[in-house]
């Protein structure tokens, strides 16, 4: 079970990205949150077992239609409890 801390910089608000994020994560079986930042950035926490947080941020850095990805910066952080964290979530 592996963490990553994921912050992703370009046109990412108010494009329904931080759904997009969330569909994919449900789509992979993973585990966190996603959630728009101040500066106009996008942060998330994904957790699961690693071929699936592989497969989650691969499909996620490829971009949508609507959302343009100028950075993704990625970095290994403790996992969490899983029976504190049973699903994806988009926090406000």
């Amino acid at each position: 079970m592996i963490r990553k801390h994921v912050i992703v910089r370009g046109r990412v608000q108010g494009v329904g990205f931080r759904y997009i994020t969330s569909s994919i994560a449900s789509k992979y079986h993973v585990t966190g949150w996603v959630r728009n930042e101040y500066d106009g950035s996008v942060e998330i926490e994904v957790q699961g077992p690693e071929h699936r947080v592989a497969l989650f941020l691969e499909e996620l850095g490829q971009g949508y239609r609507f959302a343009r990805i100028d950075s993704m910066d990625v970095t290994d952080i403790p996992a969490v409890n899983v029976l504190k964290e049973k699903q994806f979530r988009i926090r406000h």
